[in-house]
């Protein structure tokens, strides 16, 4: 092991590699190492022509994270779980100037660990009639993608997805203190992400592994359980010398209750105001708190707000996670999301997705951007703009409900919430219910033959999918539905016969318990 500085780090690289980087939007992220190469780039047009592999969307949606690499030349292959966080990145999909692709963010991780043991790849059925299925797209975002290299394989009379595996020539890593022997601990970071798997996937495809940390100590000194990467699978440690390279997470210096260093006390909560967000995130929440003691999921936006709704309720019954490691606690939202306050435990991501992929789930909130008569939902590409799915496939096909969360429209969309009632004061320009999504992100018929139970909660109208159907089953106190609802849906979406209002509860100021 060496200890260099990060542009020697990046001096390391060499032409057509296949780079892998850790992190989770800003969690974990090699901020320094990442930058170091682009700054390398711009100086000398070196190196050239690398793939980029990836499983959480890693950025800040501007320029960090993997929005360093968003170079022509520099790139010339992305396979990526989330894209959203880079749209750099995006931008050079959409002008074909690299070979993008977009894979489920848990195949991704759980590829790592299938690399690193000389396994050919991942088997499993996440992905099935969806865009990544190559009958649809094969995860292909671009015609410069070319041919998919997923393929559909059948064993035991059922259909799966095969992923193949491939060497990677550089990990990029993080961690928070090194010893002089190259073991790397972690205790100041909101995440273990897949540092482990991803350093033996290099070391064992023959590459280098590279890791960033925030301080250095003698060798025998760090606790054993501690160290997440060993020493033997790290070749170079670089020492951040610019702490703004090496927050927690993008949103947050550092925060002691990501890590279990302190409990965060209730005084210091404070709920969020009564907003359109907030509204759709009680009603989700009434979906959490009728379930007996159930594990749950919180994807990113507006679904992340459930676990503060649930904090301001008081409520205990349930425990949540995210697809990055924490289990319990509450999540965090925006640019620390991924992150956990006073998590009870915190896993490596593949750990978390086979956790998730098997069943493991009761209930998922996920993102609604925009979603059809048949209770199909795109939540990865809009026409020019890619988001890239993240690990929605796995959450969205596995978990035993799932409720989808969104405004009925947007653009310029305003509401107020008061008195128990809803009142639009702008409607939006362009409605999210549509007559056929324009990606095929979750496949409302498929996934509802396996049994799950499909919810789409607005600030306005609640919708099930029932018997391949979207179904109006509720509206909000003070909505018009002709006039706020129907008239914003296309032909074919079922209205219940028994259609109810949303609880009143939902639109007063103030927790909605008692």
């Amino acid at each position: 092991m060496r200890i260099i500085r990060a542009d020697e780090a990046a001096a390391l690289i060499g032409d057509g590699w296949t780079i892998a980087t850790g992190g989770f939007v800003g969690a974990g992220h090699p901020e320094a190492l990442t930058s170091a190469i682009e700054r390398r780039f711009l100086a000398t047009a070196l190196p050239r022509d690398l793939t980029l592999v990836y499983a959480a969307g890693q950025g800040d949606r501007q320029s960090r994270g993997a929005g360093h690499f968003a170079h022509e030349g520099l790139i010339r292959k992305v396979i990526g779980g989330h894209w959203g966080a880079a749209p750099r990145l995006g931008q050079l999909a959409v002008e074909e100037r690299i070979e993008a692709h977009n894979w489920p963010q848990g195949v991704i991780s759980q590829l790592y660990r299938a690399i690193a043991g000389a396994k050919p790849g991942v088997i499993t059925r996440i992905g099935l009639h969806t865009f990544v299925d190559p009958r649809h797209d094969g995860a292909c975002l671009n015609r410069r993608a070319g041919k998919s290299a997923i393929e559909v394989v059948s064993l035991g009379g059922r259909e799966y997805l095969f992923y193949p595996a491939f060497p990677i020539h550089c990990a990029l890593l993080r961690g928070t203190t090194a010893d002089l022997r190259g073991n790397i601990s972690a205790e100041e970071e909101a995440l273990h992400h897949d540092m482990l798997a991803m350093a033996q996937a290099a070391r064992n495809s023959g590459g280098i592994v590279i890791v960033q940390v925030k301080r250095l100590t003698e060798a025998g000194t760090l606790d054993p359980n501690l160290v997440r990467i060993p020493g033997i699978l790290v070749d170079y440690v670089v020492l951040c010398d610019d702490p703004a390279q090496h927050w927690q997470t993008y949103g947050e210096e550092y925060n002691p209750a990501y890590t279990g260093a302190i409990r965060e006390p209730e005084i210091s909560f404070r709920p969020a105001p009564l907003d359109i967000r907030k509204v759709i995130q009680r009603r989700a929440f009434l979906e959490l708190a009728r379930l007996d003691n159930p594990v749950a999921n919180l994807g990113t936006g507006i679904p992340a707000g459930v676990g503060q709704v649930a904090r301001e309720e008081g409520e205990t019954n349930f425990t949540l996670t995210v697809e990055a490691g924490p289990i319990g606690g509450t999540p965090a939202t925006f640019l620390s999301f991924g992150a956990a306050t006073n998590p009870e435990a915190i896993v490596d991501q593949a750990a978390q997705f086979d956790f998730y992929d098997g069943g493991g789930l009761d209930i998922s909130f996920l993102g609604l951007a925009e979603a059809d008569v048949e209770g199909n939902v795109n939540v990865s590409r809009f026409g020019e703009r890619i988001a890239g799915v993240g690990g929605f496939i796995n959450i969205s096909q596995t978990a035993r409900h799932i409720v989808f969360m969104g405004t009925f429209t947007t653009g310029g969309l305003e509401v107020a919430a008061g008195d128990g009632r809803l009142a639009i004061l702008r409607e939006g320009s362009k409605p999210k219910i549509v007559e056929r999504v324009g990606h095929l992100s979750f496949n409302g018929p498929y996934v509802a033959s396996l049994g799950s139970e499909v919810l789409y909660v607005t600030e306005r109208a609640v919708l099930r999918l029932i018997q391949g159907r979207l179904t109006l089953t509720e509206i909000a106190p003070g909505i018009d539905l002709a006039r706020d609802v129907l008239a914003h849906m296309p032909p074919g979406v079922v209205v219940a016969p028994d259609l109810a209002l949303m609880d009143a509860r939902i639109f007063r100021d103030g927790p909605m318990r008692g």
